[in-house]
């Protein structure tokens, strides 16, 4: 894994964006994240970002507390527009361009989600913010992820988390979990892996797109994953169990 990539799809958490607060969003993570981007995308790498909503919203977490589901989730899509115009702001402060896209329409405020303009934007060297998931209830942003990777022919998807790669059992709860290096997508189905949900993986599997698990609290690890270095845990196809 010492190439670097041409264009690749970063996912962020919500979660990610709030640090130690309780919800919302802490401003230095955001700038640290954005120093990181912007450092990349400077040297040629063509950036896009998924980003969820977990910090303001989350769509299940509301159904599970009465609300309608897919009332909850279109409450937890809006959040995510909120975390992109952020990660925007942040990203042009520093000098470079930057798009939010919207699944649902917000004109005001984004653009619509177009393919052949977001690829446009890409080559031109502007980063990429999607923002509202797929536009549809019942999907999480880890599909959104899988499909805009697709759809935009990105090299890879960087889903960033809180662990530093893909554990056998949650590491937090058994100290003698085993992390992998590299795993196949059918690994990942058949043991139930947290790597994401099981609609991205499939996507993943059909359009052959790998997916690196980083660490995100590591200070310069965005940027070691967009330049390829080998850190996490990556699944792929041609990718074996180790």
């Amino acid at each position: 894994m010492g190439n670097t990539y041409q264009r690749v799809l970063l996912k962020l958490s919500g979660e990610a964006l709030m640090g130690n607060l309780p919800y919302g969003i802490d401003p230095t993570i955001v700038q640290g994240i954005a120093e990181e981007i912007a450092d990349v995308t400077r040297q040629g790498i063509q950036v896009a970002i998924v980003v969820g909503g977990g910090n303001i919203f989350r769509g299940v977490k509301g159904a599970a507390a009465g609300m309608d589901r897919a009332t909850a989730d279109y409450i937890g899509m809006i959040a995510t527009v909120m975390n992109a115009m952020t990660l925007q702001d942040a990203l042009e402060q520093m000098d470079i361009p930057t798009r939010v896209q919207t699944a649902i329409s917000m004109q005001e405020l984004a653009e619509p989600y177009i393919r052949r303009r977001a690829m446009r934007h890409l080559e031109k060297g502007r980063v990429v913010v999607f923002g509202a998931g797929s536009g549809n209830p019942f999907f999480t942003t880890d599909t959104t992820a899988a499909l805009r990777a697709a759809e935009i022919d990105a090299d890879i998807i960087m889903k960033a988390t809180k662990v530093d790669g893909v554990y056998d059992s949650d590491p937090k709860i058994n100290s003698n979990a085993q992390r992998f290096n590299s795993l196949t997508y059918g690994h990942v189905l058949t043991h139930d892996l947290k790597v994401m949900d099981g609609t991205a993986i499939a996507l993943c599997k059909d359009n052959d797109i790998p997916i690196l698990v980083f660490d995100l609290s590591v200070s310069g690890n965005i940027r070691r994953a967009l330049l390829g270095e080998s850190i996490g845990t990556i699944v792929g196809g041609s990718c074996e169990v180790s």
